[in-house]
């Protein structure tokens, strides 16, 4: 077989200008041959294990050994380069903390996730991805350059088997190697205090569906790796949780997770991601206070053991406070599996009913119905619905005592809109927790109906003020306006959002640190728009385009215009999906004949596959808590083309 040249640069070693290395070849000679030659040919005595040769016309990663250049379809034409595998990545934390870290740039995004994770010490990184960071202006760069962002170097720390163990005090053993390496895991395991009002003003915030349509168009292929995608060394990418469903959140291991998934949450809140009341508002607020006051008076809450302690003893009292309303609601239930009370309810798109109205009303598997009154309930009802499916929402004021359940129920012309009023905060919570339920397919004799009862009650708990206690902070303890977003801050002036705030904060004083955070996480994940991606998409046979968002259970068709839902489509009722690549079209067929098809405007149609698919994924971690991620699966279900 005829021998030809083949030219191979070593950029790393002798710099970008260096010209490349010429080297004798046969089609039949295999990668790890080439790679021998250029080593011995650049006559430097080091470990060369970590390089592999990356093909820069193909965009592609030459990383099995064995295959020979024919195999690979190498010809003289091609360029070659002996380069490095690991490279240093700064990423930015939701906390606002940017590390340098060694990175894989051969593997998919995928796996230099678990990695990066494993160093990290946070668990579960398939809720974890990588997005680009936005473009500044001119400006902005000027400023930041002459500030420089702070990096903390972490490209020395080496993660063994061994080294996934912990310290007594929770610090991972591969950062117990210096002084400098367990001050930035306290930094990252540590909420840092609140911003400065300047910050929030400064930074970007999504006026619009549109304007959140555009973020997840940042986000990276997991099934491409990051020289692939453009990644070079040094680069900037953010780190943040791209799938809202937290598995297994446990304060004894997941201290940094917990952290940055706080940090990530409450910047959501402060950049006005999530739309949330004033009441909730004032809540979050006196819980990122109280954190930040907690943080500071304990120098190590990354210790698991107090940590696991005190939420034990609180979810003890808990449950002591909830035991009579338990018992109340287990002995209505052993009589028959079905809510029934009056409530006042009210339809805004039927003009026949102008406010609220008072029925009898009955809840029995999934359906609702309503009569005239208790009398009647034995005759057919006024309305029966099905809310299997349906959007639930509260609508809850405590300061003017208004417990409101929003439902928007699907209908053959779109969603059905109804408000529910109850009388008192139990009465909420039972209908609240049923009507949870029956939206994800579940009756009353589930098992999780009481657990839902008593968490609606708790958070009912933490929103309730007690008025006419004196407060012992002043107005200088407190900074408002680092607590809330900017458009409170032009609403409000200082001195009158720290009474509210101070007012809220009498609830929450005598939580432990591990408990403010997941109190403020479950607020969180209890608001109407939480975890929901949107995309700009146009459906097939529509002449507009609408916004598709996507949840960790279901799509949800979003009027541009308005906001509004006006279609629900569940995971658990989907039987297949398919994309046409070359027209970037996805196709969705759900039961009962029901199939949409539409494209992506504002992402490539391969970010919505993976959101969809990485999903359903994350839906059959349940079934194996104790065995690993299978990538093979996760590949299968978001991979699209790049399947492997």
């Amino acid at each position: 077989m005829a021998a030809w040249d083949l030219s191979v640069t070593v950029e790393e070693e002798f710099g970008p200008e260096a010209p490349p290395f010429k080297v004798s070849v046969t089609s039949d000679l295999h990668i790890g041959g080439v790679i021998l030659k250029i080593v011995e040919k650049t006559q430097i005595q080091k470990n060369w294990s970590d390089h592999a040769l990356w093909w820069e016309q193909k965009q592609q990663w030459l990383l099995r050994s064995s295959w020979t250049l024919e195999k690979y379809e190498i010809h003289a034409d091609a360029r070659l380069s002996l380069t490095t595998q690991h490279k240093p990545l700064r990423l930015g934390l939701p906390n606002g903390t940017t590390v340098k870290v060694q990175a894989c740039f051969s593997r998919p995004v995928f796996q230099t996730v678990m990695g990066v994770c494993q160093l990290l010490n946070v668990r579960h990184p398939e809720e974890l991805s990588l997005l680009r960071p936005v473009e500044e202006r001119k400006k902005m760069k000027e400023k930041k350059a002459q500030k420089k962002d702070v990096v903390h170097d972490l490209t020395s720390l080496q993660v063994s088997s061994c080294s996934t163990q912990t310290l007594s005090n929770g610090l991972p053993v591969h950062f117990a190697g210096s002084s400098q390496t367990e001050a930035v895991y306290k930094l990252l395991s540590v909420s840092l205090p609140a911003p400065p009002s300047e910050t929030i003003t400064r930074l970007t915030r999504s006026s619009g569906l549109m304007e959140k349509a555009q973020v997840h168009n940042r986000w990276l292929d997991s099934s491409r790796s990051l020289l692939q995608q453009g990644v070079k060394a040094q680069d900037k990418l953010l780190l943040r949780f791209k799938y809202y469903c937290f598995h297994e959140l446990n304060p004894e291991s997941d201290a940094v997770r917990l952290t940055q998934l706080y940090e990530q949450a409450r910047w959501a809140i402060l950049l006005e991601e999530v739309d949330c009341t004033e009441e909730e508002m004032m809540l979050f607020a006196a819980l990122q206070y109280h954190i930040g006051k907690v943080s500071l008076s304990e120098p190590q809450p990354m210790r698991s053991c107090p940590a696991m302690d005190d939420l034990d003893s609180a979810l003890q009292c808990l449950e002591v406070k909830m035991e009579s309303e338990k018992t109340r609601v287990e002995e209505m239930l052993e009589i028959a599996p079905e809510l029934q009370d009056y409530l006042k309810l009210f339809r805004p798109k039927r003009l026949t009913l102008k406010g609220y109205k008072k029925y009898w009303f009955t809840f029995k598997d999934t359906y609702i119905s309503y009569y005239k009154s208790k009398e009647e309930s034995l005759k057919e009802p006024i309305h029966q619905m099905n809310l299997k499916g349906c959007e639930v929402s509260p609508d809850v004021s405590m300061a003017a005592q208004t417990f409101c359940i929003r439902l928007l129920i699907p209908g053959p012309e779109g969603m059905n809109e109804v408000y529910m009023r109850c009388e008192n905060g139990q009465q909420y919570s039972r209908w609240m927790a049923a009507c949870s339920l029956a939206s994800k397919g579940k009756t009353l004799a589930d098992s999780s109906f009481l657990s839902e009862v008593q968490n609606i009650q708790s958070f009912l708990a933490v929103q309730r003020t007690t008025p006419g206690v004196n407060t012992v902070q002043t107005d200088e303890s407190i900074n408002p306006h680092s607590l809330v977003p900017h458009c409170y801050q032009k609403k409000y002036k200082a001195k009158q959002l720290t009474p509210r705030i101070l007012e809220a904060y009498q609830n929450v004083s005598q939580l432990q640190l591990t408990e403010a955070l997941l109190k403020f996480l479950q607020i969180w994940q209890a608001l109407p728009g939480f975890g929901v991606s949107y995309f700009v998409v146009r459906f097939k046979g529509c002449r507009r385009n609408q916004v598709l968002g996507i949840t960790n259970n279901r799509l949800v068709c979003v009027d541009l215009g308005t906001g509004d839902v006006v279609k629900t489509w569940r995971y658990n009722t989907m039987r297949q999906w398919n994309v046409n690549w070359d027209i970037q079209q996805m196709a969705i067929e759900f039961n009962g004949n029901v199939n949409i098809a539409f494209r992506c405007v504002t992402a490539t149609c391969k970010i919505v596959h993976e959101y969809i698919g990485g999903y359903i994924f994350m839906a059959t971690r349940s079934r194996e808590l104790t065995a690993g991620l299978n990538l093979e699966l996760f590949f299968k279900l978001t991979g699209g083309q790049e399947t492997v």
